[in-house]
C-alpha cells in the first residue's frame, strides 16, 4: 500500500495526553514552548535557534503538515487532555515504509518537564507503530550525554543496541558526540 493512503487518526489518546499532527496555525504555541525551553534544547538540538521568529515557527508547522500528509515525516504535537496545553513535540522520523521502520523523536516544553508527558507520548507512539502501522522496528536515538532523553527508552523497554561513537556534531557545529541507538523489534 502506498503510504499516502494509510489512514491516520486525528488524535492518538493516552491517559493524560493526546497527540495530533502539526497543523497550520500551530506556529505561535510551538514558538512559545521553544523559547521557554531554549536553554535546555540548545545543549542537544542543533535546530534550536534563539533567534527563530514566530513566523519561522509557523512556516515550519506548515511544512511539517505537508510532510505529514505525504507520510514522509509524521510530526505530532503533544497536548494535555485536561486543558489542551501544548506540551511538546514528537513523531516518526526517518521512516522506511518498505521495512516498516520508524524513529521516534521528541522534545518537551521545559515548563512541564519531569511529569512523564514525554514518556507517555513515546509509549503511545511505540504501541501505535506496532499495532496500527505494523512496524517491524522502532528506534529512539539520542546524544549519549542527554541523560534525561536516554531514560525514556530505557523506562519503556527499549534495548540499547549500541552507541555510535563520534557520529555527529553537537549544536556548536564543532564538537563530536556519540549517539545512543535504542530499539524495539517485532517478535
Amino acid at each position: 500500500m502506498e503510504p499516502i493512503l494509510i489512514e491516520f487518526p486525528k488524535r492518538i489518546e493516552g491517559e493524560r495526553i493526546y497527540l495530533r499532527s502539526r497543523l497550520p496555525g500551530d506556529g505561535p504555541e510551538v514558538h512559545d514552548a521553544l523559547m521557554a525551553s531554549m536553554k535546555e534544547l540548545q545543549v542537544f538540538m542543533p535546530w534550536a535557534n534563539p533567534d527563530q521568529t514566530v513566523e519561522e515557527s509557523e512556516i515550519f508547522a506548515r511544512k511539517m503538515y505537508a510532510k505529514f500528509v505525504e507520510r514522509e515525516d509524521l510530526v505530532l504535537s503533544i497536548y494535555r487532555k485536561e486543558d489542551d496545553v501544548f506540551l511538546g513535540s514528537t513523531g516518526y522520523h526517518r521512516i522506511d515504509w518498505a521495512v516498516k521502520k520508524f524513529e521516534i523523536g521528541y522534545w518537551g516544553d521545559s515548563r512541564y518537564s519531569r511529569r512523564g508527558y514525554i514518556t507517555e507520548a513515546a509509549t503511545l507512539l511505540t504501541k501505535f507503530a506496532f499495532e496500527t502501522l505494523q512496524a517491524n522496528r522502532v528506534e529512539i536515538r539520542c546524544d549519549a550525554e542527554n541523560i534525561a532523553s536516554r531514560k525514556i527508552p530505557e523506562r519503556i523497554g527499549y534495548q540499547l543496541e549500541g552507541i555510535l561513537r563520534k557520529d555527529s556534531l553537537k549544536p556548536d557545529g564543532q564538537t563530536l558526540c556519540d549517539t545512543c541507538v535504542y530499539a524495539k523489534v517485532r517478535t
